[in-house]
């Protein structure tokens, strides 16, 4: 019967197999997002990443607690585990609630971190100048570019726009991302904690005399 001993050690298995997965998927998300708005500062988007590095670790913890009915291991791993979800909750909940201009102060101040030769590539990846804007670089930093963005153009004084509108729509999406997984997959380890405690406190019904009775066992 779904529900006993043998039930909640498999879905225990199998729901920490999923959040292995889901720690991958957490930090390829991060990765994206940082990749996509081509800064290096963005605390909460590192937040993200930190869960999914932890989350594999703690999955991991689950797995052998489950195999082996170790009450020590599954202990930890509810604690952990519910710890976790307040923190990834936490960060997913900031990604979501954060405005458009709080986004864009965590960009510039990326933007100011990093070094000339990321600026620059940044710069001929998007055929931009400047992060939002141009009066603020130095002359004939974005010659170049401007020569690019302005081909066949006959408009006087013609410049690249700045970074922060080729970039803006990227760094939305990718908040949105972050915070939009998050806050789905926090909810699932709240359930973990509550099968876990379930799954600890049942017997096994296949323990005997001192050694682990399995169904495929004979006994005569």
């Amino acid at each position: 019967m779904c529900g006993g001993f043998t039930c909640s050690k498999n879905a225990l298995i199998a729901l920490n197999i999923l959040y292995v997965m889901v720690g991958f998927l957490l930090i390829g998300v991060g990765v994206y997002a940082r990749a996509a708005s081509i800064v290096t500062n963005l605390p909460i988007v590192g937040g993200i990443l930190a869960c999914g590095v932890i989350l594999i670790m703690i999955s991991m913890l689950g797995l052998v607690g489950a195999v082996k009915h170790h009450q020590v291991m599954l202990f930890f791993y509810m604690i952990i585990l519910f710890l976790l979800f307040l923190i990834q909750f936490s960060i997913a909940s900031s990604c979501l609630a954060v405005s458009s201009e709080q986004r864009q102060e965590f960009a510039e101040q990326g933007w100011n971190e990093v070094s000339d030769t990321t600026r620059k590539q940044v710069q001929d990846n998007f055929l931009c100048c400047g992060f939002n804007s141009t009066s603020s670089v130095p002359d004939g930093s974005c010659e170049l570019i401007n020569k690019q963005c302005c081909a066949g153009s006959d408009v006087e004084n013609c410049a690249c726009d700045p970074c922060l509108t080729k970039l803006e729509e990227k760094i939305d999406y990718a908040f949105k991302l972050c915070g939009g997984l998050g806050i789905f997959f926090s909810f699932t380890e709240v359930f973990a904690v509550f099968l876990a405690r379930r799954y600890r406190n049942q017997q096994n019904p296949y323990y005997l005399q001192g050694r682990t009775i399995y169904p495929d066992d004979y006994i005569y």
